[in-house]
């Protein structure tokens, strides 16, 4: 399975910020939209992604406060991103040895999507849940 193909099902929606709103504002918006992560996004540009743990890690344990601090001071700026054509198994490698858990999608500079580590996990149950229907009715179709 391709990402391209994990985007189908799941929709190609991207919601982004940009790096000079406070780090309140995207939060708020990441509540409004019930989401763990959002591209920063400048002139059509990714330039970041601002997650959860961004705030609390850069935010709530450092005492500082979001309503004084822009997101561009605390966003990941060294974003990777897969494209439409990778796999699964890369998009897993990759969030395992690089620790995260959202890879936006580009190709040609264009943001295409977003997948989550949940995203990822539900198509390889569903992968396995196919694979186990075709094995059972496999083998019923072969008994007498």
């Amino acid at each position: 399975m391709t990402v391209n193909q994990i985007l189908a099902k799941k929709g190609k929606e991207v919601y982004s910020v940009l790096p000079s709103i406070t780090v309140y504002e995207a939060l708020v918006s990441m509540s409004e939209k019930n989401i763990g992560a959002i591209l920063v996004v400048e002139n059509d540009l990714l330039i970041g992604i601002l997650s959860e743990r961004d705030y609390a890690r850069k935010i709530a344990l450092k005492a500082k406060s979001s309503k004084k601090t822009f997101v561009h001071e605390i966003m990941a700026n060294n974003v990777i991103t897969v494209k439409p054509s990778d796999n699964l198994d890369y998009c897993m490698d990759l969030m395992y040895n690089k620790k995260i858990r959202h890879l936006p999608v580009v190709e040609n500079n264009n943001i295409l999507g977003i997948i989550s580590i949940g995203d990822v996990v539900k198509s390889i149950i569903d992968l396995q849940k196919e694979t186990i229907q075709y094995l059972d009715s496999y083998i019923s179709g072969g008994k007498s």
